[in-house]
């Protein structure tokens, strides 16, 4: 089952045997704990479940839930992955690893964005500035008007200053270019979306 959940490291370049410099992004990738294995019989639809991390100051109805799963069991991410096909002997307990992954893997990375905070539209939506020259007040990353004549009212989706960043991001088709099972590693080719040391979910084609 190739499905992980890892911390971004950074990026970084491996150079292959032929001389060509790749650049990739390390995860610390797992181990991840199996802690719910859902099925179609029980659930209405095939799922997995897995706990990465270390957290603390679980809540009663969160450590109730992952002590199925082990004693010493204490994730601070839970995360759901639908399957078709749920894999043979698998049950909760169990420790997935990148052993699961193999070089040229095509997979799906999911992570949230850099948050950039409260943002004006030129930044945000890349608006044009207004003109500056002579007998303008100088306000130039204003936004301007913004409703119409008909029907008095602005729009739902106007593209208007706001928070920027900070959302759910997927990248496909990235391939594995890079594992290390001692240590937990993965590099896959490409950017992953999120600042270091953000949450990652990491997806392969079976």
């Amino acid at each position: 089952m190739k499905v992980i959940i890892g911390t971004k490291i950074g990026m970084t370049q491996i150079i292959g045997e032929d001389g060509v410099v790749t650049p990739v992004t390390i995860l610390q990738a797992g181990p991840a704990t199996v802690t719910q294995v859902k099925t179609v019989e029980s659930d209405g639809y095939n799922a997995v479940q897995l706990g990465y991390g270390q957290g603390k100051n679980l809540s009663k109805s969160v450590s109730g839930h992952v002590k199925k799963a082990g004693e010493k069991v204490s994730p601070k991410v839970l995360k759901e992955f639908r399957v078709e096909e749920l894999p043979e002997e698998i049950k909760s307990g169990d420790t997935l690893t990148v052993e699961s992954f193999e070089l040229g893997d095509k997979v799906t990375v999911t992570g949230t964005s850099k948050g950039k905070g409260f943002a004006g539209t030129v930044k945000r939506w890349n608006f044009n500035e207004s003109r500056n020259t002579h007998g303008f007040k100088g306000n130039i990353r204003r936004v301007g008007s913004i409703g119409s004549m008909y029907p008095q009212k602005v729009f739902k989706g106007k593209r208007m200053p706001g928070r920027m960043g900070h959302d759910q991001v997927t990248v496909k088709n990235l391939v594995v270019a890079y594992i290390d099972k001692d240590n937990n590693l993965l590099g896959v080719k490409g950017a992953v979306p999120g600042p270091n040391k953000g949450i990652v979910t990491v997806e392969g084609k079976e």
